[in-house]
């Protein structure tokens, strides 16, 4: 959406939060870009919720003139308080298959069908889910993870330890992302166990699980939360980044954008079987796919004794192929096709949900 803003005014309209009052935020990053997210009561009800999203929205599109405008959707459940408007070009980014993550709401599946049918355009965040959708929809496109590699190469500097981690000792296995039903808490429980002098360690929030499921041993650490600027400190002093995902409904469309960032790191990876990292990254040798807790312990040791030794130059050749801003403009040209075909002139304002 930063690299949209440089095209076109983004708004970029958030899930809501439950506050003591209710209001609209609107936090503008740039003069292009501008986040709202809606605060409202805990007592809302789901009715209450759309409705008065809807007239936020409605008086936003009054407020700032909003008459000529794209539609750009994360979560098919925005369909609720947006189905009333009538935008240039209509965008469906499928991130994930929703419908199957713990909690989803049971009105997703229909709330896509919906949406596929009013939709210009699919993106898919992997090649499993294009294969998911791409029989849908007539233009289904896939996007699978990019990566910013500068910003994630800084960490091959030996970049100062971070304070929450300077007393814990090596090697040091490192996960960054959401914490929640897609991990595999067996399989961290286990490699804690049998082996007890690597240090395991977990950035991220813990997400629709109870806390108190988390496994816990003196070699595991979870750290909470990190921004995207502090993360290439955590790689650099790590010496193997992990996806220790569960084989499950949540995590059949994954394209785990950590795998890129973990390479762009400098940071050997060992990974489960999901789909989408096998595809995309099976034949490269700093990637290594375990499909059990041996597995993956037997494949955690070849790396740290440097055997085999990764192939770097061709990682990285890839890796800079991945960049968001060949993402975006590959993005864009599908934009400003469709577009046309659907007027004269392309959008001048963007809405992201």
């Amino acid at each position: 959406m930063s690299r949209a803003s440089q095209h076109f005014r983004v708004w970029f309209w958030e899930e809501p939060v439950r506050d003591d009052h209710e209001w609209l935020e609107v936090r503008s990053i740039t003069p292009q870009l501008h986040i709202l997210t809606p605060h409202l009561l805990p007592t809302t009800g789901p009715e209450a919720e759309t409705d008065q999203q809807r007239r936020w929205l409605s008086g936003l599109l009054m407020q700032y003139g909003i008459t000529d405008y794209g539609m750009w959707y994360y979560t098919p459940m925005a369909l609720a308080f947006t189905n009333h408007l009538q935008p240039r070009v209509t965008l469906y980014d499928c991130m994930d298959e929703l419908s199957a993550f713990q909690g989803a709401s049971p009105q997703l599946r229909e709330r896509e069908k919906e949406l596929l049918q009013r939709a210009d355009l699919v993106f898919t965040g992997g090649y499993s889910l294009f294969e998911a959708k791409k029989k849908l929809h007539p233009s289904v496109h896939a996007f699978p993870s990019s990566v910013d590699f500068s910003h994630f190469a800084k960490a091959r500097q030996g970049l100062p330890d971070p304070i929450d981690q300077q007393e814990l000792a090596h090697p040091r296995i490192g996960y960054s992302g959401v914490i929640d039903e897609r991990v595999d808490l067996s399989l961290l429980r286990e490699l804690a166990q049998r082996q007890p002098i690597w240090q395991f360690i977990l950035l991220g929030p813990v997400v629709k699980i109870d806390p108190a499921t988390l496994p816990q041993a003196p070699n595991l650490h979870y750290l909470g939360m990190k921004s995207y600027d502090e993360l290439p400190a955590y790689f650099s002093n790590w010496e193997i980044g992990m996806l220790p995902f569960a084989l499950n409904e949540s995590t059949r469309f994954i394209s785990p954008t950590k795998t890129p960032e973990y390479l762009a790191g400098g940071l050997p990876v060992v990974s489960t079987p999901i789909r989408d990292v096998v595809t995309t990254y099976g034949g490269c040798s700093p990637v290594q796919i375990a499909d059990s807790v041996l597995a993956f312990e037997e494949a955690i040791d070849r790396i740290l004794q440097n055997h085999p030794k990764p192939d770097w130059a061709g990682v990285d050749l890839q890796l800079r192929q991945q960049s968001w801003q060949r993402t975006w403009h590959a993005m864009l040209g599908l934009l400003a096709g469709q577009s046309r075909s659907n007027e004269a002139v392309s959008p001048t304002i963007h809405l992201s949900l």
